[in-house]
């Protein structure tokens, strides 16, 4: 249940989906979207047109499920649900930085996480929790590890070879990508490690807030939780995530 949540742990809920903090953000802005098990789902099989526990134990278990059109549709609410955080992100970077930019949304090829999720992360990937290689390969744009939402959605209009060969999602293949070469995402610079792709990655994000930062509107006196994610991610402390486990520090005012 949502009420048994912490707020540090909570951004919203609906029926169906609950919205979270990323324990371990690798943007400045970092959410998760999960689908709720439904009352009366069994573990191993369907029962009445619910998703079972099996089936939403990731992206290929969704894609694989006997009922294409039935995972069709829930992929399309988990990106119905995205755009209202996308909206609530682009808001607090308005009144944060001024301005706003990108946001990604999409999921890992190969997660980490043994229940399906949706990341919500702004364009960036300006975080003090980017340690290591995998995890900055695992949210490039173009590598392929990170599925864009559109991308998986665009799968379902392929034909059925097509469709059974890309959902396939191997991990011996994806995984492999983890190791690829460091490089800037925005500029394709060659980077030697993380920290040396850290410092590079803080110029780019310095560069734009620069070119496009304008004086931010005059603020309400009420809680930020997405800015208290911002203060989180340069601090270092640590939410909810798929990498390692939960604990936040403040819930949007009013949810």
């Amino acid at each position: 249940m949502p009420s048994s949540l912490p707020n540090a742990v909570l951004f919203q809920s609906s029926d169906k989906y609950l919205t979270i903090f990323d324990a371990y953000p690798k943007s400045i802005f970092h959410f998760l979207i999960l689908p709720r098990i439904e009352d009366g789902a069994v573990a191993g099989e369907e029962s009445q047109g619910k998703f079972s526990v099996q089936e939403l134990r990731n992206l290929k278990a969704l894609l694989r499920t006997s009922d294409k059109q039935k995972a069709k549709k829930l992929i399309e609410e988990l990106k119905s649900e995205a755009d209202s955080v996308k909206r609530q992100i682009e808001e607090e970077m308005v009144e944060r930085y001024g301005f706003k930019w990108g946001v990604w949304v999409g999921f890992h090829a190969v997660p980490s996480m043994e229940h399906l999720h949706l990341h919500v992360l702004s364009a960036d990937l300006v975080s003090e929790k980017m340690k290591k290689k995998k995890h900055y390969n695992s949210f490039h744009p173009s590598l392929g590890f990170f599925l864009h939402i559109d991308d998986v959605l665009e799968w379902f209009e392929s034909t059925p070879e097509y469709f059974e060969q890309v959902t396939e999602l191997n991990p011996k293949k994806y995984e492999s990508l983890l190791k690829d070469s460091l490089a800037c995402f925005t500029c394709g610079s060659a980077m030697k490690n993380i920290p040396t792709l850290k410092v590079h990655l803080q110029e780019e994000w310095d560069k734009l807030e620069k070119k496009f930062k304008r004086p931010a509107v005059k603020r309400k006196m009420v809680e930020h939780p997405v800015e208290d994610q911002v203060e989180g991610a340069r601090e270092g402390r640590s939410e909810v995530g798929d990498d390692e486990n939960p604990s936040k520090k403040a819930k949007k005012d009013g949810q």
